[in-house]
């Protein structure tokens, strides 16, 4: 978990360089530099929560390590579905890839959800 959540993190810092210099013409033409910015916002964010979930994990008991995983599970999946989506009408245009969107929020607030599960297990 915590070796995704780092691969998340240093993505999206890549990604916010690459936006912020190679992209900055592209995004600004499109109107979509907001979009890109919240995609890598949501992503840093939530390999921070990553990491954090694997070092608990670490510390956590049986059930509650268990509880961790899949809230770090639901973490990845958040980002891939929540930061992809936007990632892909940024460089796309094509703006029904913000139809996923939501079920990336809702996995986002699930792992959440779980992480508050699993601290009431320790």
């Amino acid at each position: 978990m915590i070796q995704a959540g780092g691969i998340l993190g240093a993505l999206a810092v890549a990604l916010g360089a690459f936006g912020a210099h190679a992209l900055k013409g592209m995004l600004e033409a499109s109107g979509r530099t907001e979009t890109f910015e919240t995609a890598v916002k949501y992503q840093f964010y939530h390999a921070l929560a990553m990491v954090l979930v694997g070092i608990l994990m670490q510390r956590a008991g049986e059930d509650a390590a268990r509880i961790l995983g899949w809230s770090g599970n639901a973490f990845a999946v958040g980002v891939i579905i929540f930061s992809g989506s936007l990632y892909a009408i940024c460089f796309t245009g094509i703006t029904k890839f913000g139809a996923t969107a939501p079920i990336g929020g809702l996995a986002l607030i699930v792992g959440w959800v779980l992480l508050i599960v699993a601290a009431g297990k320790f």
